[in-house]
């Protein structure tokens, strides 16, 4: 059944209406609308807890209140001002966002309420305005096989919507998938530590992700790595539909599958609970966070539970 790891309906069940007459500036209006709100209101605070900044640096100094560490007091000023001073330190917040994005061909499958892409998309400017919001820079490697595009680091709504711009009209030149590919690339344009959100579906073969001295173990040590997979609910469970036409989304391959046969449902069920308790076995052994988030689930409250289990 790994076959069936990219394969996607010809014709999805209950597929949302055509949106080909929807202009990109319109969606990636709606998107920043939602999204930013989101970063302003529901994530306010979360965000900047779960990634600490690279120090604290001294700021200012003040009087004394009751509950002061005693090791802060600073005795020089003490001294002159004939009262108690301490010193007041800041975290050195700004910090640095990537994110290595999946864009092959599997990500356009969706069954439900939207694509993985769209889903994709949404967590993307989500989290990229909540950097934003905390004065960090964001930059992107979109990767299917290979490095589709780099947009490097920077700071300011212009260049967040032009990350979301570019996940909405970007055209990759393969459709098939090799998410090791932007962990190298990474490795090589970013020498200095970054939080690093690996957003993908996680449908390629991982044995070069996962290899012991492969990509993903040499970026987890240099950076924090944050894997955050997505999932359309018929990829865990086939639905009892019948015979169907499935296609794959990376080789444009189709075949028939009897989804009404039970032996082809438990099969590809057991494929698909294997494969998710790989991928968690391989990200617990790399110290690299996680999350699982499906097309019709609520990434908010995904996105939440990941930022609280980081600063608990």
């Amino acid at each position: 059944m790994r076959k069936q790891s990219k394969l996607q309906a010809t014709a999805p069940l209950n597929s949302p209406p055509s949106r080909e007459g929807q202009g990109v500036g319109l969606q990636v209006r709606r998107i920043e609308i939602k999204t930013r709100a989101l970063s302003n209101n529901v994530f306010a605070g979360e965000y900047h807890s779960a990634f600490k900044g690279r120090g604290m640096s001294f700021s200012e100094v003040r009087e004394y209140q009751p509950g002061d560490d005693v090791r802060d007091i600073d005795w020089n000023v003490t001294a002159r001002m004939d009262r108690t001073y301490v010193k007041v330190y800041e975290e050195e917040r700004e910090l640095t966002v990537m994110l290595v994005i999946d864009v092959s061909g599997s990500l356009d499958f969706g069954t439900r309420e939207r694509t993985q892409r769209e889903l994709l998309t949404e967590i993307a400017a989500t989290l990229a305005f909540s950097a934003a919001k905390n004065n960090d820079k964001i930059g992107a490697i979109f990767v299917s096989d290979r490095v589709e595009q780099y947009i490097p680091p920077k700071k300011g709504r212009s260049h967040i919507l032009h990350i979301v711009r570019t996940l909405l009209t970007l055209q990759p030149e393969s459709r098939k998938t090799d998410m090791a590919v932007g962990l190298e690339f990474l490795s090589r344009v970013q020498r200095k530590r970054c939080i690093a959100f690996l957003m993908s579906d996680f449908l390629d073969e991982t044995g070069r992700l996962a290899a012991e001295r492969g990509p993903l173990p040499l970026c987890a040590r240099r950076h924090d790595v944050v894997a955050l997979r997505v999932y359309d609910p018929v990829m865990a469970a086939l639905p009892n539909i019948g015979l169907i036409e499935m296609r794959d989304a990376e080789t444009g391959n189709d075949v028939l599958v009897n989804t009404s046969s039970a032996k082809v449902r438990r099969q590809h069920a057991q494929w698909w609970a294997e494969r998710q308790k790989m991928l968690d076995e391989l990200f617990l052994r790399n110290r690299v966070d996680s999350v699982s988030i499906a097309t019709n689930g609520d990434y908010v409250k995904a996105l939440q539970q990941l930022f609280n289990n980081r600063h608990k």
